[in-house]
């Protein structure tokens, strides 16, 4: 385990740059940022639609969230790269396609975020904001969003773990990512299969549970901090 980790760090760190494609660790890391930053826009939309005082909207943003979530990732995955290509009319990289999947997957899972996060919220900070002259969306924006967003940053790094997991399913369609690096290392070494995957295995972990860590700590300065307040 330690032999592959010393001859193939840098294949698992960065894939095969800079002879090659950016891979590994870098790839995933990015994906899973993109993934994370792009989807949260949609999951605003959708977590204020979730909440909306319009009864069609709110069924309209409840039956697409459960869909999505209520469909594997690795099904998107294929599905967004047989389908962008025709909606663009272009070809389009294993990449773009494995975000673009991505997006769509976690923005359904972030709007639950942000729905829990307005709704834990005092109903009396809505009438108060109404009976000011403000208008229901004025209100979010102003009073509800700002302390809402303040509460969800826990959730929303512990999601940046979930991605950071699903982005494995990228490997399907031959993005560079970790584990397709890690396929690469056992196609190389051929006989330590076992050892190739528990490294790969060790990287997730790492990755995963320093991220969690830090949502923690996040948590709990969060918490300090509306106690102080209080």
């Amino acid at each position: 385990m330690f032999n592959i980790l010393h001859d193939y760090l840098a294949l698992f760190l960065v894939g095969n740059w800079p002879h090659g494609p950016l891979g590994g660790v870098s790839i995933t890391l990015i994906i899973s940022a993109l993934g994370l930053v792009a989807s949260f826009p949609i999951a605003l939309a959708l977590g204020l639609a979730l909440v909306s005082p319009l009864r069609w909207l709110r069924r309209a943003a409840g039956v697409w969230s459960r869909l999505v979530r209520g469909i594997p990732l690795l099904m998107l995955i294929f599905w967004a790269y047989f389908a962008v290509p025709l909606v663009v009319g272009a070809e389009v990289s294993a990449f773009t396609t494995a975000v673009c999947a991505i997006i769509v997957y976690e923005s359904a899972f972030l709007a639950q975020i942000v729905r829990a996060g307005l709704e834990g919220l005092s109903l009396g900070q809505m009438e108060a904001a109404r009976s000011n002259g403000l208008s229901w969306l004025q209100s979010m924006r102003h009073v509800l969003l700002p302390q809402a967003l303040t509460n969800m940053l826990p959730s929303i790094v512990n999601q940046f773990v979930s991605i950071i997991k699903a982005t494995s399913l990228a490997y399907v369609i031959g993005v560079p990512e970790l584990t397709y690096s890690a396929a690469q290392v056992n196609t190389i070494t051929l006989t330590k299969p076992l050892q190739t995957f528990l490294v790969l295995a060790a990287f997730y972990f790492v990755l995963c549970f320093a991220i969690s860590r830090f949502a923690g700590r996040l948590e709990r300065r969060i918490a300090r901090r509306r106690a102080g307040v209080a």
